[in-house]
């Protein structure tokens, strides 16, 4: 994550961001569509960061840069399916990437680096979801100097060929030369993913000049050298190798992902199938998400015809959305309030269409993967989440995940609170999909997560499928936090309400990340867990972000002082 600096200046308010983007107004990104093979080539306008105040320098990157990087490899996935493999590129002489750019990290509020940081990771690990699971490869074809951020990228593609020039490196500065860690997963990546051996990895870490040529490939760092002269036909072959391992269709026609329709107010954010209403006095956010208008089309080519307009690909899209505004735009409302409406059979039917088609279309399998990494993305967002299932809810099979992605989940006992001699009650339904086809960052299921080391009480829950599970038998089961009745209902959610309210932001958001994740470390648990963790505390430490702080002094010309004292 380095870059080349000015002087540093003082921390200034973080702006409102929106993620919106289009190829035809990227400023840092070009895209090209060859076949079967894409390009991204990455050439960042000094000139065009997000808020004033700093110049992107050697192809450095700030979030506004990322989120074209999210939205093309999003394109790629939807709109290009008959692309197998995607080389990301340099537009800029001698240079690949510089990382994110450190003026702009040192004159950050402490949450505007994290939740860069976050996003920046979620892009990643999306690039490598799309090689694993889509059949579309990612090769970085490293055609200058490669250093923090800039490897990072680099590292989250499937193979890496570096330029042979006796000048151009990979590095991983930020230790030596920040007194910060590598902010995008790259020290676990380096080991876990492309098993550098640890002492190599502890000397490539602490070096600030970087590993060139064989030294490089030797290490494992890269996977492959080529001279200046033969770089574009040694990176074509070797992704068109990629490609030919890809099951994606050649010949089928994309969908394009149009706009947004969104009603951005004070008082929330407001899409068709999403609403996140804001209540500022009392901390929290109604998060409601509506299940479909209509039954799904009777087979897998009107989801085509619908295409982004699909009930689930376009409640993903809004979903996605809402969650990055808000973890970026209102910090400090701290308690999302999470609920459904609508027709759970409905809900199950669509769920069915996609499901039984995500082995043979191409379409269905990018739509659930693409909910899988949203519900992904608010597994490890830093915000106290609550699930309320009320008559009228429809939280079934994939809806039901997000109950079960939230830290507690509260079900009526009773009718609905407006009509006390109505005879519906709240129900959920588990489905197949929630036992592994959505799985956490740590590889299992949310149920496998609630219920870890009770394998079975995991049985039972697969035999109670597909049927209503009423408030009793939902809490007699463990699958909700506790189910009042309809006299006690609003003063008990309003007491878990301030309850939260009361406690420390920070103390509930170490809390609820190890409540989250259970079980089996993987390379997404070491970065949104173990590595996050200390990256944040280190970026409030004043060896990285004080005055004299590494963090700050870089690019000035003066050393900077470190307290000695190890913590």
């Amino acid at each position: 994550m380095t870059a080349a600096t000015d002087d540093v200046v003082e921390t200034a308010a973080d702006p409102a961001v929106s993620f919106d983007a289009h190829p035809g107004s990227y400023r840092h990104w070009r895209m090209r569509v060859e076949g079967e093979l894409a390009w991204l080539e990455l050439d960042v306008d000094p000139e065009g960061g997000l808020v004033p105040g700093y110049e992107l320098k050697l192809n450095s990157y700030d979030l506004g840069v990322d989120i074209e990087l999210y939205d093309a490899t999003q394109r790629l996935r939807f709109e290009h399916p008959g692309v197998r493999a995607v080389v990301v590129t340099s537009g800029k002489d001698g240079v690949f990437c510089a990382g994110a750019n450190i003026r702009m990290l040192a004159s950050s509020s402490h949450e505007w680096k994290v939740n860069f940081c976050k996003f920046t990771n979620e892009t990643r690990n999306g690039m490598e979801d799309a090689t694993e699971h889509s059949g579309q490869a990612y090769l970085a074809a490293v055609n200058g100097a490669c250093a923090g951020g800039g490897y990072e990228l680099a590292l989250a593609c499937e193979e890496i060929v570096l330029v042979d020039d006796n000048s151009s490196t990979v590095a991983l500065p930020e230790v030596p030369l920040l007194g910060v860690l590598p902010g995008t997963g790259g020290l676990t990546r380096v080991v876990d993913k492309r098993h550098v051996r640890r002492d190599r990895a502890d000397v490539f870490a602490t070096r600030s000049d970087g590993v060139r040529g064989r030294a490089a490939v030797e290490w494992g760092l890269v996977d492959a050298l080529a001279p200046r002269r033969e770089f574009t036909e040694t990176v074509t072959r070797r992704a068109a190798e990629l490609a030919a391992r890809s099951d994606r269709p050649r010949d089928a026609t994309g969908i394009e992902l149009t706009p947004l329709t969104r009603q951005d107010s004070p008082e929330g954010l407001f899409y068709r199938h999403v609403s996140a209403a804001y209540d500022r006095a009392a901390g929290t956010v109604e998060l409601t998400v509506r299940g479909p208008e209509d039954d799904p089309p009777a087979d897998v080519a009107g989801v085509h015809a619908q295409g982004a307009r699909f009930w689930l690909l376009a409640l993903t899209r809004e979903l996605d959305d809402a969650i990055l505004r808000l973890r970026a735009n209102e910090p400090e409302l701290g308690t999302w309030v999470v609920r459904t409406t609508g027709d759970a059979r409905r809900v199950l039917a669509h769920e069915r269409l996609v499901v039984d088609h995500a082995g043979t279309d191409w379409l269905c399998r990018e739509i659930l993967h693409y909910y899988k990494r949203t519900l992904k993305r608010l597994d490890v967002t830093s915000r106290s989440l609550l699930a309320l299932i009320e008559p009228g809810s429809c939280f079934a099979g994939l809806l039901l995940e997000l109950a079960l992605a939230c830290d507690r989940q509260y079900m009526l006992d009773g009718p609905p609170l407006e009509d006390e001699d109505s005879d519906e009650r709240a129900a959920i339904q588990l489905s197949g999909v929630n036992f592994g086809a959505l799985p956490m960052g740590n590889g299992l299921s949310r149920l496998a997560s609630r219920f870890h080391g009770h394998d079975e009480h995991l049985d039972r829950l697969g035999r109670e499928r597909d049927r209503d599970l009423s408030p009793p038998e939902a809490a007699e089961l463990g699958l909700v936090t506790d189910a009042p009745d309809d006299i006690d209902w609003e003063d008990e959610i309003r007491l878990v309400v301030e309850g939260r309210r009361s406690l420390s932001p920070d103390a509930l958001t170490g809390m609820e990340a190890n409540h989250r994740f259970v079980g089996p470390e993987t390379v997404e648990t070491k970065i949104f867990g173990r590595l996050s963790a200390w990256q944040n505390w280190i970026f409030n430490r004043p060896n990285a972000s004080g005055q004299d702080g590494a963090l700050r002094r870089y690019g000035t010309g003066q050393k900077a002082v470190f307290d000695r004292k190890r913590v």
